[in-house]
């Protein structure tokens, strides 16, 4: 059966309890807009660079305010409520960068710990180092819903093919992209990634991002999307400010995707040789 989806364009600042009331206001209205499942960006809960006063607001699951506001919002709300993810504070002094997935009922139906952490130089000088403070996931999963076979991922997990392969091979037919994308790494892949993972596995892909100039000073990307299996943008969102998108996600266009181009049942196993080198009318030895 079909559903309403909405992503939900933030620019999330320093403030946990800030950021908790901002969400609830744009989840309230997706929900107004018939909405019945509702995903927030990456870092939904806060965006700071210091991190020694990240660490001095940082709460465990149990405490997070973006844990209860999200959990309280899906049962006042009767929805399915994708917290795309938020900083928890771990025992052992680091971090989870950690989505939620609350059922109508409020209770938390699926967590997803981002699996791959963004360690990168960028031309413009900016240069991240998320393996420092945060613990990287090691589990995917596929979660069956009422409406859909739901995959996860996070952000940067999205230059991953590997995983949404194994995913959507685990029968996955949605998969979630919640993100906060730099301005220069949007710019140049943001669109052609989320449409690419949603082509070569023939599944919707939902993407709620971070967007605008952030109170820590750093500038997301933007333009949240909603992306069918043939690789339509069905929704998007500005490159700045608050947003709510909002699309109808038929499932049973996954099946009529794969019918066309069966390329998950069409794989195969093969090894890979690497070759020292090439030599006149052939390959040498």
């Amino acid at each position: 059966m079909s559903f309403k989806a909405a992503a939900v364009q933030m620019c999330s600042g320093v403030d946990p309890v800030k950021n908790a009331a901002a969400m609830a206001r744009l989840v309230r209205e997706a929900a107004g807009q018939g909405a019945t499942y509702v995903q927030t960006p990456e870092m939904t809960g806060m965006l700071q660079r210091d991190r020694t006063a990240a660490r001095a607001v940082l709460a465990d699951e149990a405490h997070d305010i973006i844990v209860k506001t999200g959990s309280e919002l899906a049962r006042e709300l009767g929805i399915h409520m994708h917290v795309g993810s938020t900083a928890i504070a771990l025992a052992d002094g680091k971090i989870a960068n950690r989505g939620f997935l609350f059922g109508p009922d409020g209770k938390i139906l699926n967590r997803y710990d981002k699996i791959h952490m963004f360690d990168v130089d960028l031309d413009n000088g900016e240069s991240w180092r998320e393996s420092a403070a945060y613990t990287a996931g090691s589990e995917a999963r596929v979660l069956s819903l009422p409406f859909a076979e739901m995959g996860f991922a996070i952000c940067y997990d999205v230059r991953f093919p590997a995983l949404f392969r194994a995913q959507a091979v685990a029968g996955a037919e949605v998969m979630t992209v919640p993100a906060a994308f730099t301005k220069q790494t949007g710019e140049a892949h943001w669109e052609i990634l989320l449409r690419a993972r949603a082509i070569e596995n023939g599944v919707f892909v939902i993407a709620a991002a971070q967007a605008g100039r952030h109170e820590d000073g750093r500038e997301t990307f933007g333009h949240s999307m909603i992306v069918d299996p043939w690789g339509t943008v069905l929704a998007s969102a500005g490159a700045t400010g608050e947003a709510v998108i909002v699309a109808e996600i038929d499932p049973s266009a996954v099946k009529a995707a794969h019918d066309k181009i069966p390329n998950l049942r069409n794989g195969r196993e093969f090894s890979v040789e690497r070759i020292a080198g090439a030599i006149a009318g052939g390959v040498a030895a």
